[in-house]
């Protein structure tokens, strides 16, 4: 394995802080790009500097709320952006995360991920998208949403799925020499997931438990695509890879 050097966008974020660990225990050289780093990739402010020689563009950086709107134009200036600087400062590669039913959904942060999808595959460098299941992390994201004693969740299916082990997968597209640098024509997004369909409601169920919050499963009406979701639409695909642990195995381990 060439040792590489790699910009990670979004790099002090719930799954960027992963990449970074993951690609500084491989021996890569990490270039972390985040607001806290300098590095804005909206106003474009430090980019030119911080892509200086690298190699490859991990880009994991992401929108704060659903709003819809505001994410696709989150995702569409940014990715002008890592394109625009990369291209200039001869950045082989980027590789950019997504997730599992963006093509389904219509409504949303994950129909906004749709934009930054084409974003990435037409864009003037070759590009790797990894499509994700959602993270166990953002169980507890759902949790602190509510503020409260008492949660409504989504009894919804899901195939939750560890953020360090989605930012290893995204490091083997990224540094995999033997791997081409974009894919052919027709062949099917990659796609990472837990090793097993778990309902949201009852993931939320054992981390409120620790937390002291009653967790109350609902149908997830008013939710966008709750039909879709409810249908499996957002499971993964029959070629995606799945990996462990599973959300009780990933909670043990968690302080």
């Amino acid at each position: 394995m060439s040792i590489r050097k790699v910009a990670v966008a979004g790099a002090t974020g719930r799954l960027g802080r992963h990449v970074v660990d993951v690609l500084s225990e491989r021996g890569h050289q990490v270039v972390p790009m985040s607001r806290a780093t300098g590095v804005d990739i909206i106003t474009a402010e430090g980019l030119a500097e911080a892509l200086s020689g690298v190699d490859v563009i991990i880009d994991v950086a992401s929108w704060h709320s659903s709003d819809q709107q505001a994410a696709t134009e989150f995702f569409r200036t940014a990715t002008r952006n890592l394109y625009e600087f990369g291209q200039e400062a001869g950045v082989g590669q980027i590789v950019a995360v997504s997730i599992i039913g963006a093509d389904k959904a219509t409504a949303g942060f994950i129909a906004a991920q749709q934009v930054h999808e084409a974003a990435n595959l037409s864009g003037p460098l070759p590009a790797r998208l990894l499509r994700a299941a959602q993270f166990h992390e953002f169980v507890g994201q759902l949790l602190d949403w509510q503020q409260g004693d008492v949660a409504y969740i989504p009894a919804l299916p899901t195939q939750l799925v560890a953020c360090r082990t989605v930012a290893e997968e995204l490091v083997d597209l990224a540094t995999d020499p033997d791997a081409p640098a974009q894919p052919a024509p027709g062949t099917p997004i990659p796609e990472i997931a837990g090793p097993r369909k778990e309902i949201m409601a009852e993931a939320a169920t054992l981390l409120g438990a620790r937390r002291g919050i009653k967790v109350v499963g609902v149908d997830g009406s008013g939710m966008p695509d709750a039909e879709t979701a409810a249908s499996g639409g957002f499971l993964p695909s029959p070629h995606a890879k799945l990996a462990g642990p599973t959300f009780q195995e990933w909670l043990d381990t968690q302080p």
